[in-house]
């Protein structure tokens, strides 16, 4: 036979006979007091929150050191002083190797994308000496470059985190099959238009195919086959790492080597590059500065999300962090010198990063290598890069971005969750069907915080029961062996409370007060819920718009008999209800540091009122119902408890058995 025998310990607060109605025997029960803030410390306490963030940031600066100021302002010193020489200064060579050669003719195409003279593609140059488009770009890139730079000082790079993992996935897929899809008429030997838009891409391949070449298609597919066999013995074998780097520069030579035997004229070649470096020049114009800032913040959003989401999605595939605030400062700082230089705006290439990736580099080094190729091909390696075969760069880029198409992430996130799966679907489609800036503004931006704000808006809220033989609560959900008490509904509220979802929450409370949950339920059968106890461990923050709508909550249940109690709310939490004087309202005897010792007190009145009812004559309309009695003889006992105690929080007995735990289940 098992029956429920309650055990307790001696108690200041003895709540014994709550009406002279009531047979129920004397029953004390252990609570564990909880410390409300003093009135007297508020406001201290409210100052010195607000300026914690300034605190935190003045006590980090000082406690900076020369090396931690170095790191800062020169990154590159984090890597430098721990590089492995012998393990990465030949990837990084080659990768830096290979970017190089293949920036030469990407930029040329990229300059006549932004409508300038391909011949200033090289590093972004454009002549200072042309027409006021030329002399707006540059402005551009000088405006562009200061708003990532103050972006990047007052650390605004956290607003990359409310862009999910899948969001960055699915950009990164349509991206990379756009990518591809553009560098078809190399391989197909006639032109195509250039969009980021598949349908037209795909219209304009299409529409050309009676102009198809047959040479650059084989010498592209040849030299791509090569690539992906090296790559994957480079993946595989571990002494055949070195192909992997040696992939992209394998194949550029291979086709050199060809073009220079046979010369064959359907293969077209980089051509003639301009030597010389690019001049100092100081921004002008400074007239249209204002017509420009919409172009700019623009451009900078495209810029950073472009660029930070293929950094993270590199740093998720090769395990490292990412400093979104640097990589902010340093888009920047590229922009701003290269304003000087006579450059049009730039960000982080997908194209080029991808290729650096597939490459094998491991630190900046590799960017360093590319750097110093640009200007030594600038100034004297020119005619190097006559006869590469545009088809052989094309399939490098092919290469490179293939292992960016992320399908398994897709199916990974249709068996975990739907949810994300259908921002990646979402982000994918965007991004393929009205382009690559339009999947950013919608997908990655807007998909990303509607997620986010639903999610806020309606947060998870669980109904908890009692482990069976412990003191434990648990989400009946997930454990359906908890049980719960007849006229107590437990409630947890797993986010913060604000204006967003305090609607919600007032629903779903609403919910549980109306309906049964289904669980197992014990102790005296009562016919309402007459104790709503909030579990408001996970609430790390309550705003004005929910104080009233608590506010207004007590008022409900008051009216109909209810008894809001809180259970272990943090200290923020706490004294933002005392200043709005919800604390006095509910009442301090009702604030609990368990949820265990909420359901004791809550389950005592719940015996009362059962057994008073049963015994009890009926009231007069002017004379206070049973449930008031015994709200106010609680409120007496817990005001006697603290004189007693002297005004301090009442001890808790410490050679107490912990057997005597009150309201543990026994099998007898």
């Amino acid at each position: 036979m098992e029956m429920e025998i309650s055990y307790a310990s001696s108690s200041s607060r003895n709540l014994s006979r709550y009406s002279s109605s009531s047979n129920m025997p004397n029953r004390p029960v252990k609570v564990i007091p909880l410390l409300h803030p003093r009135a007297s410390s508020a406001p201290s306490s409210s100052s010195s929150s607000s300026l914690s963030v300034f605190s935190r940031w003045r006590s980090k600066v000082k406690a900076m050191s020369c090396t931690d100021w170095t790191e800062v302002l020169l990154p590159c010193s984090r890597w430098i002083r721990t590089y492995r020489w012998r393990d990465y200064l030949q990837i990084d060579l080659a990768a830096g190797l290979t970017v190089g050669v293949m920036l030469v003719p990407q930029s040329m195409s990229y300059a006549k994308l932004a409508g300038l003279d391909a011949l200033y593609g090289l590093c972004k140059i454009v002549d200072s000496s042309d027409e006021l488009y030329t002399e707006l770009a540059i402005l551009l890139a000088l405006m562009v470059g200061i708003l990532e730079c103050i972006m990047g000082l007052l650390r605004l790079g956290w607003l990359i985190r409310f862009i999910s993992h899948s969001v960055i996935s699915g950009f990164t897929t349509a991206s990379a099959i756009v990518i591809a899809l553009s560098q078809a008429k190399y391989f197909l030997g006639y032109d195509i238009d250039r969009t980021s838009k598949i349908i037209p891409l795909m219209e304009s391949i299409i529409a050309g195919i009676t102009e198809f070449s047959w040479p650059p298609f084989v010498m592209g597919s040849i030299i791509l086959a090569i690539l992906l066999v090296m790559k994957h013995l480079g993946k595989t074998r571990k002494y055949l790492r070195f192909l992997r780097a040696a992939g992209p520069i394998t194949g550029v030579v291979l086709g050199t080597v060809f073009v220079k035997i046979f010369h064959p004229s359907s293969i077209t070649v980089v051509g003639d590059i301009p030597q010389g470096l690019p001049k100092f020049s100081v921004p002008k114009e400074f007239g249209y500065a204002i017509d420009l800032i919409p172009t700019a913040l623009l451009i900078t959003g495209v810029a950073i999300l472009e660029s930070v989401g293929i950094a993270k999605a590199l740093a998720a595939k090769n395990g490292y962090e990412l400093d979104s605030n640097q990589e902010l400062f340093g888009l920047g700082v590229a922009n701003i010198c290269g304003s000087f230089f006579s450059a049009y705006p730039t960000t982080g290439s997908f194209s080029r990063s991808a290729v650096n990736h597939e490459s094998g580099a491991k630190t900046g080094l590799a960017g360093i290598v590319t750097g110093i190729i640009m200007g030594c091909a600038l100034q004297f390696l020119t005619p190097l890069f006559t006869d590469i075969p545009q088809c052989a760069l094309a399939a490098i880029v092919v290469s490179a971005v293939m292992g960016l198409v992320d399908y398994d992430e897709a199916i990974f996130l249709w068996r975990v969750d739907k949810k994300d799966f259908l921002l990646w679907t979402l982000t994918s489609t965007t991004t393929l069907f009205l382009g690559i800036e339009i999947g950013v503004l919608i997908g990655r931006v807007g998909a990303s915080l509607a997620f986010v704000i639903h999610e806020s808006a309606n947060p998870r809220i669980a109904v908890l029961g009692r482990l069976p033989g412990t003191t434990v609560y648990r989400n009946i959900q997930q454990y359906p062996e908890a049980y719960t008490y007849h006229g107590i509904v437990i409630v947890r509220i797993d986010a913060p409370i604000y204006f967003a979802n305090i609607s919600h929450i007032k629903e779903r409370l609403q919910e549980y007060e109306l309906k049964t949950d289904g669980s197992t339920r014990r102790g005296p059968e009562v016919e309402k819920v007459y104790f709503v106890i909030l579990e408001m461990a996970p609430v790390t923050y309550v705003d004005s718009s929910a104080v009233q709508a608590l506010k207004d909550l007590y008022h409900e249940y008051k009216a109909r008999d209810i008894q809001i109690a809180i259970s272990n709310p943090n200290r923020e939490v706490l004294l933002t209800l005392s200043k709005a004087n919800l604390v006095d309202l509910i009442g301090k005897e009702w604030y609990f540091v368990r949820v265990h010792d909420a359901v004791q007190v809550c389950l005592q009145h719940v015996q009362n009122i059962n057994e008073g009812s049963k015994t009890t004559e009926p009231l007069q309309d002017d004379r206070p119902s049973l449930f008031q009695r015994l709200l106010k003889q609680r409120r007496e006992d817990f005001a006697k408890a603290e004189l007693e105690s002297g005004g301090q929080a009442a001890s808790t007995p410490t050679d107490s058995d912990p057997q005597l735990e009150p309201l543990l289940s026994r099998k007898s």
